[in-house]
């Protein structure tokens, strides 16, 4: 069994778990460092293979998820980036695509955000490419080069361009790429639209295609120092970077697609989900992974997760919801998650007599008050402390205050509310979960699908002790509880798949294709095209010949007129009128599941898609083995449906598979505390997972 690194770096935790020779995870969560987050890395990397007896250098795998592509963006902390586009195109991204939603409907003071270039670092050169890729004016080289003048005077550390039309021609694009790059020191990166995300759509095309040039000088620095540290240490296995759809990339790779990590972590979460579910057989998911800053819900069906092949990243929205033109809009494949703004850390305030909960968060420092380093503000963690539903002993390396929980609930909510600090806490712990539940219900209701025939898989640190109330709200009434769920996204990158996606426009009307008289030249063109990218894709993984890998090929279809289109999967084979046919009978099912309308107009074709993917090992946590500790049972009084009960609580390592434990009752274990209400009952498997039952009806 190879012996296998893999890291979560969250806003407050971060997570390293260790699979050994023998088959067994170890575990260590630290505080995250967000000045340098390689520095909590590294010290639960020390502690893993301390604990493991594992030497550095016989590690064969490391893997990694991080939020420090999304940071980069949210705070604006990247390079400095000069942007070049068509000639009358120049005020794009100042433009933008703005929606005011919420508060700022009503600000009368509201100012647009800044664009993310300023105008004095975009430039525009004469060109021309129509849509159909024919050149109409051809590039004005003279012109190229005094705009390359003139960014290597800005002295910029990286360049986006995004021509007009580049995805179907990206002849000007890399003329200008060259020209741009003679005149600047070696090593800034010139990065083109075309070779980033060759698809229709302008706007999120510049913008996905800038975010990559921002981030990727930072991603590129973090990974190479990431790198060199774990080469100290002796670790000297590959680097690979968990990116959004829930495949892992080459560090290499990563760094010059940094656009593809944005959202690296979640997707770790839905992952994990997605292979605890198929373990036993549950196929229909919602993964609820809720840490210290935020909480996120994902849907898995049929054992897949969820695509969307566009996202806002910064957005804003209600229930969970981020709204087109709240943030900036990323044109890549990412696993659909809905998120919140709160987590353990979420800070509980008071605004005219009215009770709130985040978004802001005390994250890792200086955490929530019972974390004793210098919090003084209430947080979903401090509240669940009071109530009993949380360990003293505390998370990983932490140790919990009940008193300092109890001041800082006393002081700053209960106090200004006129309340007990029991029933401040409550309030607390119940408003965390019904935003909480919004994600859920994005994923799910808004969407025109019925929660109650899923299983809620509880991931994160946070989410055991929210999990079966959230399920009561939705009439769910099974819920799964993996083992170490508390590092359950680091847990779901030791087998992560190596996997690259590739894109392209293909327009076409899918009658022209369906037609047997006039889709002999369409459809080779439409499998030349999948040929061509899955090359692109093998080539990108660096594939052996002798490889195998899976190749999963899908076509873009809406209706002839609209915007948004729907991803159709396609058989493995030779594209075929009835291939085709197929798929767009599939479009109709999607579009009238999704929105409710029959409707059977035309349709077209939009994008050609490849994604390849090499597995992981299949080697997995072994069944056998499990010897359940013997530690007694003990008994704390907890808040239940508005009074304390003395409850038992057991540790998750004295609990036997085969063994059914009955509501109420509280498992904890060193990441995590699982709170079992009333009327629930689970069952342990052999692996050490708890199905939990009950609940069948919402909450009212």
């Amino acid at each position: 069994m190879t012996i296998t690194l893999a890291s979560d770096v969250g806003g407050t935790f971060t997570d390293v778990v260790l699979t050994g020779a023998d088959g067994r995870i170890r575990v260590a969560k630290t505080l995250t460092t967000p000045d340098d987050p390689a520095d909590g890395l590294m010290r639960g990397v020390e502690q893993v293979l301390a604990a493991s007896g594992t030497a550095p250098g016989e590690v064969g795998r490391f893997v990694h998820a991080t939020t420090l592509a999304t940071n980069v963006i949210l705070e604006r902390t990247g390079v400095p980036v000069a942007f070049v586009t068509t000639e009358g195109f120049r005020s794009m991204l100042a433009l933008g695509r703005q929606a005011r939603v919420e508060e700022e409907r009503y600000d009368l003071a509201y100012e647009q955000p800044d664009p993310p270039v300023p105008l004095t670092r975009t430039f525009a050169v004469p060109e021309r490419i129509a849509a159909n890729g024919a050149v109409l004016t051809p590039l004005d080289e003279d012109a190229a080069a005094r705009v390359a003048d003139e960014i290597a005077a800005l002295g910029v550390s990286a360049v986006a361009i995004c021509l007009l039309h580049s995805y179907v021609n990206p002849a000007h694009e890399e003329r200008l790429a060259e020209i741009v790059a003679a005149r600047l020191p070696d090593g800034v990166p010139v990065v083109v639209s075309s070779a980033v995300w060759p698809e229709l759509g302008e706007y999120e095309r510049a913008t996905t295609t800038l975010m990559s040039a921002y981030v990727g000088p930072v991603m590129a620095a973090y990974l190479r120092r990431l790198g060199e540290r774990l080469r100290g240490l002796g670790v000297t296995a590959p680097v690979r970077v968990m990116e959004s759809a829930g495949g892992v990339l080459p560090a290499a790779l990563a760094a010059s697609r940094a656009v593809y990590t944005i959202e690296s972590g979640p997707a770790a979460g839905v992952i994990a989900a997605a292979r605890q579910g198929a373990r036993r057989g549950l196929a229909d998911l919602i993964s609820f992974d809720m840490g210290g800053t935020t909480a996120k819900a994902g849907l898995v069906r049929g054992g897949r997760p969820g695509i969307t092949h566009e996202f806002q990243v910064g957005g804003k929205g209600s229930f969970g919801g981020r709204r087109p033109g709240t943030g900036v809009p990323i044109k890549v494949p990412a696993i659909d998650l809905a998120e919140v703004g709160s987590g353990g850390g979420s800070i509980a305030w008071t605004d005219g007599g009215t009770l709130r909960v985040g978004p802001r968060s005390a994250g890792a420092d200086p955490g929530p008050a019972c974390y004793g380093r210098g919090g003084e503000l209430p947080t979903v963690t401090d509240a669940n402390l009071v109530l009993g539903y949380l360990d003293p002993g505390g998370f990983g390396e932490l140790r919990l205050s009940p008193e300092r929980a109890r001041e800082a609930v006393e002081r700053h909510v209960a106090a200004p509310l006129g309340v007990g600090v029991v029933e401040a806490a409550a309030a607390i712990h119940d408003i965390a979960n019904a935003q909480m539940g919004a994600a859920v219900h994005v994923v799910t209701v808004r969407r025109g699908i019925d929660p109650r025939g899923f299983t809620l898989v509880a991931l994160g640190g946070a989410a055991p002790t929210h999990v079966a109330r959230l399920a009561e709200r939705f009439g769910i009434a099974r819920v799964l509880v993996p083992p170490r769920a508390g590092v359950g996204s680091a847990v779901g990158l030791l087998h992560a798949d190596l996997a690259i996606e590739r894109a392209r426009t293909f327009l076409a009307p899918a009658a022209t294709l369906v037609s047997c008289s006039a889709s002999r030249d369409a459809l080779g063109e439409l499998g030349d095209a999948l040929a061509d990218l899955e090359r692109a894709a093998r080539s990108d993984l660096s594939v052996a010949p002798d490889d195998a890998p899976q190749v999963v090929r899908s076509i873009g279809i809406r209706f002839v007129g609209q915007a948004h289109a729907f991803t159709v999967e396609l058989p493995a084979g030779p594209v075929t009128p009835e291939t085709v046919q197929r798929a767009t009978e599939e479009f109709y099912k999607r579009y009238n599941e999704s929105y409710g309308i029959d409707l059977r107009d035309p349709v077209e074709l939009t994008t050609a898609r490849v994604r390849v993917v090499l597995p992981s090992s299949p080697d997995d946590v072994p069944a056998a083995g499990h010897r359940p500790s013997t530690d007694p049972p003990g008994t704390r009084r907890v808040w239940l449906d508005g009074s304390f009960r003395d409850v038992p609580v057991r540790t998750r390592e004295s609990c036997a598979p085969g063994e059914v434990l009955a509501g109420p009752c509280v498992v904890t274990e060193p990441q995590c505390s699982l709170l079992v209400p009333p009327g629930w009952h689970g069952a342990v498997d052999e692996h050490g997972a708890l199905l939990l039952e009950g609940g069948s009806w919402p909450a009212t």
